[in-house]
């Protein structure tokens, strides 16, 4: 019994030793001084939290925001069928129809930016570069305005929409191709010129199968981001799911506050749907034994940061051309 005991008592202990450790790996432990600074800061921070939703809870109540008769409208039927819906309706069609364009679109020009002709890669670049530096509402602006100033154009809210979500993601999507291709082991390609294959076999039979398992991950969350984009139409009355909420809802019901916190919710649950998908296919891309390639990350996010700079040291050598 003595021996049980003693067993048990030297678990627990061994426990708290190898996490210890496990702990001391990533950071330093606290000692005594600093873990008392960081109850305070703890404390500190719960404290100026509940603070700050106070004073919105009461500034909100003030302004008759959260009574009863603002969120009734949510309840009716005849808003959801004639103004959310239609509005949601909208923002997916233009999503859809702008995602379809923009995934072929980034494939052959982030193709293209490697070709062995100088002239296709220097066209690809200059096309990618430019609607990537170009702010996503501005071109929106171009195209709305532009389309009937210049060329006599009756362009559609929806076509500006469409067509500006396709050229900025699409050339984001052109450098998420790009950062895909030249993450596959250099000596793949060699090989496979080496066994007779020409350039352009070689791209479609062994650089793109393993890419794209690579870089789905990357291309999804692009995806996500394009759908949130969509909500820039609001500027050119384009007729999408904010438009329904900040603008015909608060016009009828005097509900601004409410009508936006329910739109938002409905974003939050469509991208957390999204967002699930890519991180299923960034883990079935982990375990993926058909490339050795590790998943690359969006471009502008931090961890993509890293796979930039390995592609331009590449380049900079002039080394990839498939």
């Amino acid at each position: 019994m003595t021996a049980v005991t003693t067993e048990r008592e030297r678990r627990p202990a061994r426990g708290r030793a190898e996490s210890s450790e496990r702990v001391s790996v990533l950071y330093d432990i606290p000692g005594p001084k600093a873990r008392i600074r960081n109850n305070v800061l703890t404390v500190l921070v719960i404290g100026v939290t509940l603070f700050a939703v106070y004073v919105l809870v009461t500034k909100l109540d003030e302004k008759n925001q959260l009574s009863a008769e603002m969120w009734t409208p949510f309840l009716r039927g005849d808003v959801w069928l004639n103004l959310i819906l239609p509005g949601l309706l909208n923002t997916l069609s233009a999503a859809a129809v702008a995602a379809v364009i923009a995934v072929p679109f980034g494939f052959v020009f982030g193709i293209g930016r490697l070709s062995e002709r100088t002239w296709i890669r220097l066209a690809a670049g200059a096309v990618v570069e430019f609607f990537r530096a170009i702010p996503l509402l501005i071109m929106i602006f171009a195209v709305m305005f532009g389309g009937s100033a210049v060329f006599g154009l009756t362009v559609t809210p929806f076509a500006a929409v469409v067509v500006g979500l396709v050229l900025y993601n699409g050339s984001v999507l052109a450098e998420i191709v790009r950062a895909g291709i030249l993450s596959i082991p250099r000596g793949q390609r060699e090989a496979a010129l080496a066994v007779g294959l020409r350039p352009g076999q070689v791209m479609r039979m062994i650089m793109l199968p393993q890419a794209v398992t690579v870089m789905m991950p990357a291309i999804v969350a692009q995806l996500v981001v394009l759908l949130k984009d969509t909500a820039l139409g609001f500027i050119v009355s384009f007729e999408d799911l904010l438009n329904a909420g900040a603008r015909v809802l608060p016009s009828n019901f005097n509900n601004i506050i409410p009508a936006v916190i329910v739109i938002a919710i409905i974003y939050i649950i469509i991208n957390v749907m999204v967002g699930t998908v890519a991180t299923w296919l960034e883990r079935r891309s982990r375990r993926s034994r058909k490339t050795a390639a590790q998943p690359i990350a969006r471009p502008g996010s931090p961890t993509a940061v890293e796979v930039e700079v390995e592609v331009e040291v590449e380049v900079g050598q002039g080394n990839p051309k498939p």
